[in-house]
Parts: C-alpha cells; sequence; structure tokens
C-alpha cells in the first residue's frame, strides 16, 4: 500500500462515491476530518491542490537543515491533540524568546519595551508621548481602520518611535489605514490590553510572572511529514481518503449530492466541506460571485550562519522603519547546530519587491548588515514563495466575505477557516477550535 509520504494519492481507483468530501487538508481540513468520522461518517475523501498535508504547514529540507515556511509554534494542551494524541510524542519542547529590532537600531524586548521606547526618549519624549496619547484619545473617538486602533491606545508619537506602525504596514502588506478595524481588533488586540492603566502600573511595579501552564513546542527536527503523517494514519483507520496533488476542475450539484472533479476524475458526496480559499471555492462552483479578496505573498527566506548574530532572542521581528523583512526565526535554537552552523528562516512581505526572492535576500543583507546583526559567513540555502500566506481584510472586506459565504451557503457548501471563511487564525488551536464549532451546527450523519 502506498503511503502519503511516497504519493500524492491514496491507492484506491475504484470508489468514486463517498458520505462526505472535505476541500483542505490543512488543520482545518483535518480537524474536520476527524470531526466527521466522530459524527458517524465512515466514507470520507479529503481533497487538497497540495501534494502534502498540512496546507501552510510547509518545511524545507537542504544541506541538513529544516526550515519552515513561518513560525509555527504549538502547545500540548491544544485541542487538536484530543483529535490526533499521537502527535505529542512528536513534537520538539521549546523555550523560544521574542525580541525585535527597534527603528532606533536596538534589539529589545517585543512587542513594546518600556525601557527602550519609552524611558529612553528622555523627559522631553516621555511627556510627548503623553501628550500624542491624550490628544489622540480626544481627536479620534471614531475608531475605524487599523492605524486608527492603534494610535488611539497608545499614540502617535509612540506608534512611530516603537516602530508598530512600520510594522502593522509590514504585516499587512498595505498602509494601515486601508485595513478593517474587524481584522485589526482581531490581529492586534494586544495592543488594548497592554495600553491601559492596570498595564501601565504592572510596569511600575513588576511581579513575578505566573508559571506557564503548558508547554510550547515545535514541530518535529525532520519536518511537518513525519507530525502530519501520523493524523492521516489515524483517519484512514477510521475511514478516510486523501485525494492529494491534484488540480480541482470544478464543482457540480445534482440534487442533494455534490460532484468534485479532479484532475478529469468525479467524485460524489452528499455533503461538501471547503476549507480552501473562499474565492477559489466559488469560482469552482460556478456561483458568478466576482468578489475580490486581498491575502499576502510570503517570501521564506533559508539562511545558515557562523559568526556573531548580534541578538539572544530564537524569533527576532523588524519594527524599523526599513525592508520588507518582518520576522526570522532562529530554528537551530530549537533543535541545535547542524555541521557548527545556526540556520533560520526569514519572512519577506512579497508585494514590495515585485515578489523577488533575489531581491528579497539582497535587501535583508543589506538591512542586517547596517544594524549590526549576523556579522560572519551568511549563506542563503534555498526559498519558497507562499501565495495566499494568510488574508487581509481591507475595504470592507468582510462586506466582500459575507456575500461569498452567503452564496457557498445557499449551494450547500459549509465554508470555515482561516482560507475558508477568510479568518485570520494565528495557531492551530484557533484552527481546530473554529472547526469544531462549524461542524457542531451540522447534525451528525444517521
Amino acid at each position: 500500500m502506498l503511503n502519503t509520504e511516497a504519493s500524492p494519492v491514496d491507492p484506491i481507483t475504484i470508489d468514486t462515491e463517498f458520505d462526505v468530501i472535505v476541500l483542505g487538508a490543512g488543520i482545518s481540513g483535518l480537524v474536520s476530518a476527524s470531526v466527521l468520522a466522530r459524527q458517524g461518517y465512515r466514507r470520507i475523501l479529503v481533497i487538497d491542490e497540495f501534494d502534502h498535508l498540512g496546507g501552510n504547514h510547509i518545511d524545507h529540507s537542504c544541506a541538513g537543515y529544516t526550515f519552515d515556511v513561518g513560525s509555527f509554534i504549538f502547545q500540548d494542551d491544544s485541542p487538536l491533540l484530543a483529535h490526533f494524541p499521537e502527535l505529542l510524542p512528536l513534537y520538539v519542547p521549546i523555550d523560544p524568546s521574542w525580541g525585535k529590532i527597534s527603528p532606533q537600531g536596538i534589539v529589545t524586548s517585543y512587542p513594546i519595551s518600556l525601557k527602550d521606547d519609552v524611558l529612553k526618549s528622555g523627559i522631553l519624549g516621555c511627556l510627548r508621548i503623553g501628550l500624542s496619547l491624550v490628544a489622540s484619545r480626544l481627536r479620534n473617538r471614531h475608531i475605524g481602520n487599523a492605524r486608527d486602533f492603534a494610535r488611539h491606545w497608545i499614540g502617535d508619537y509612540l506608534l512611530t518611535r516603537s516602530g508598530l506602525e512600520s510594522y502593522m504596514t509590514r504585516f499587512f502588506g498595505v498602509p494601515a489605514e486601508r485595513v478593517d478595524l474587524d481584522f485589526a481588533e482581531k490581529r492586534m488586540l494586544w495592543i488594548k490590553e497592554h495600553a491601559n492603566s492596570k498595564a501601565f502600573l504592572r510596569y511600575l511595579r513588576p511581579h513575578p510572572a505566573a508559571a506557564p501552564t503548558n508547554r510550547q513546542l515545535a514541530r518535529p527536527k525532520s519536518g511537518f511529514a513525519e507530525l502530519y503523517a501520523k493524523a492521516a494514519e489515524r483517519l484512514r483507520a477510521a475511514g478516510t481518503t486523501f485525494r492529494l496533488g491534484g488540480s480541482i476542475d470544478g464543482i457540480a450539484k445534482s440534487g442533494a449530492d455534490f460532484t468534485v472533479t479532479v484532475g478529469g476524475r468525479p467524485y460524489v458526496a452528499s455533503r461538501l466541506v471547503s476549507t480552501i480559499p473562499i474565492d477559489r471555492a466559488v469560482d469552482l462552483c460556478g456561483l458568478g460571485v466576482d468578489q475580490k479578496l486581498s491575502t499576502v505573498t510570503l517570501i521564506s527566506l533559508f539562511f545558515s550562519f557562523a559568526g556573531k548574530r548580534g541578538f539572544p532572542h530564537s524569533i527576532l521581528y523588524n519594527f524599523t522603519h526599513g525592508s520588507a523583512w518582518k520576522r526570522l526565526t532562529v530554528y537551530s535554537d530549537f533543535y541545535g547546530r547542524t555541521g557548527g552552523r545556526e540556520y533560520f528562516g526569514v519572512e519577506v512581505i512579497g508585494a514590495p519587491l515585485g515578489n523577488s526572492a533575489v531581491a528579497a535576500e539582497a535587501e535583508f543583507r543589506r538591512h542586517v548588515a547596517s544594524n549590526g546583526l549576523f556579522v560572519g559567513d551568511l549563506t542563503l540555502e534555498g526559498h519558497r514563495i507562499v501565495p495566499n500566506a494568510y488574508p487581509i481584510f481591507v475595504d470592507r472586506a468582510s462586506e466582500r466575505v459575507a456575500i461569498m459565504m452567503s452564496a457557498l451557503r445557499q449551494f450547500g457548501v459549509e465554508s470555515f477557516g482561516r482560507q475558508g471563511a477568510f479568518n485570520y487564525q494565528p495557531t492551530a488551536r484557533v484552527s481546530t477550535i473554529e472547526a469544531e464549532a462549524a461542524l457542531a451546527r451540522v447534525p451528525a450523519a444517521a
């Protein structure tokens, strides 16, 4: 029998009829298959145009190094493990630390440092921060976008001095004033949580942090394939089949049945769950709803290094006013050095650089050199470009998403998740909870 790691298609070519079809094999899709099996479905087909499980949980191996596309950290109390408990022994316990490089060119605490962003501005600077905050609260009573949201809570001056505004633009891929408020509140709620009087008093009267209630975990050193092969093994035992790596030609409906055609081969089911990009699902169903949505194309650069890196943190964010890279993750802090060399991945927003990995590398090298980071032998080991890495809500995107969601519901498709509902989900925990909630609203199979 073939396995997921060796072949994108399970060795069933006779069966084309299933109880339910799930589009997408990322976290939302895999959890959906698990929930559906628990609901009593015995013939489940998971289809993905990617040739691997895990969606955007992608790794890249070369020269003995294994990198991730992005930075993915799990926890040992995640509800994902209730579906796939065999994953827990495969994870690597880690103790990550987070830092940022500020507009002043220093590496400091992420996301806001009371010492470096506030106190080091001097007496006049602190006064200016306070006056700016008061002015922002008085002038900006109507909060309409991400920039309004941030400056309401920390003021214009600190927003610029801390580098937060530059990071927001870098993260969103567009100026912060174009980003819808609902997305800003969801993605950057920590600003509100850390910018009130109680939080400020905690800074002035620090107390020992509470002991963590869970462990931070990373994927296995070998990569994600080992992890999700175990999940697939459990799902197969419960009646799930995988069809990966084939282009979806279209989706049709006849009576109560859906037909999903992949590579010219039709697959039929009476229930269709979608976790793929919502505009792609609408197009495949031929619903004629032309609503354009914005997503970020992410360039991941993979480096090895020997020398003085210039900071102690395992994860470093770029809060300076220059360069398109937004975050780097030092994987060798988690897995150990290879051949005596450190190795790390860098996330770069593609649009400002024409989605060019060559331009991204050149700009990253220039920027870190100008800030005294990675002094030594810095070698690019590879790169990966990922379109639709995560959704961005701009120009009242929620209204367009609602139109597409309504069209899919009327057609009978259950669509949800980071891609399926154009809903930013920062962790596997959130993706799991939302998939469980979405499927709980539908009666179980007879």
